[in-house]
């Protein structure tokens, strides 16, 4: 009888497991592919692109690939994918982005010479998703730009060859080159303050999921204007997502139901074969 039952409770054990595995994986594996997680903390001094507080931020993996466009040559880029990472503390937004670049582009002075640069694009407007390529007319797009050349910009565009940069950024940002050969790679951090300083620019205060895109091109490889490298849309989930607490008490929550569920089950059969002996 001993051996019966402990052939029961061990039958139990076993199965809440496999519940709970079976209830856990999909759940798990349902962060959608385009999101890319924000750590939210109070205060943090991230700035720089080697600042010790990067280590523990979660990073994703961006693919990019050639932009379409008319230019010469739009087909013909290098960097295949950012590496991103997010920190929003109560007043500002952290943006890390890192890609491999064997040389170090800086100057944009002849035909000739080109300079490295990288993009983030945000929708001016973040009650809906503009066209990719550099937004619409009636749905614009706020990008901050940075050049090996140039430094910082911050743009507004309304559609390809539209751009016009604000007089006045309200964009940082912070860039170095580490490395040498294959193994060398551009880190930029760009920062703004999460309420927006002036009309069409993005409020970054919102509690939805936020919009972003990525640009990135090599300036030894000759790509400049429509010749890049760019992502597809991605976002923020600044309103919680799958990495969020709200998704993991969901998760245990559930999990835990199943065990209950599992032994108190086995208990009622446990019991109801004692009641027959």
């Amino acid at each position: 009888m001993a051996d019966h039952r402990r052939t029961i409770a061990l039958t139990t054990v076993l199965a809440a497991l496999v519940l709970v595995s079976t209830v856990a994986a999909p759940m798990a594996s349902a962060r959608p592919a385009h999101e890319i997680p924000v750590r939210d903390v109070s205060d943090a001094n991230l700035a720089e692109p080697t600042a010790d507080g990067w280590e523990e931020v979660p990073a994703s993996d961006v693919p990019l690939s050639s932009a379409p466009s008319s230019v010469p040559n739009a087909d013909d880029t290098t960097v295949e994918t950012v590496d991103v990472q997010a920190v929003r503390t109560d007043q500002r937004l952290y943006v890390r982005l890192e890609w491999q670049d064997a040389t170090r582009d800086m100057n944009a002075n002849s035909t000739r010479e080109f300079a490295d640069a990288v993009a983030v694009q945000f929708p001016a407007n973040t009650s809906s998703r503009p066209p990719i390529a550099m937004g619409g007319p009636d749905n614009r797009v706020n990008v901050w730009y940075w050049s090996g050349a140039t430094g910082t910009q911050e743009l507004l565009a309304g559609g390809a060859g539209s751009t016009t940069p604000f007089q006045n950024p309200a964009v940082e940002a912070n860039a170095t080159h580490q490395g040498t050969g294959g193994n060398a790679t551009w880190t930029v951090v760009y920062s703004r303050s999460l309420e927006a300083p002036s009309e069409n620019r993005t409020d970054l205060r919102t509690d939805g999921d936020l919009d972003v895109s990525f640009a990135v091109w090599n300036g030894s490889n000759g790509e400049r204007s429509g010749q890049k490298a760019v992502s597809e849309w991605h976002y923020y989930p600044f309103g919680g997502g799958p990495e969020g607490p709200p998704y993991e008490t969901l998760l245990w929550t559930v999990a835990g139901i199943a065990i209950v569920a599992v032994i108190g089950v086995t208990s009622f059969g446990i019991y109801r074969t004692r009641g027959a002996e």
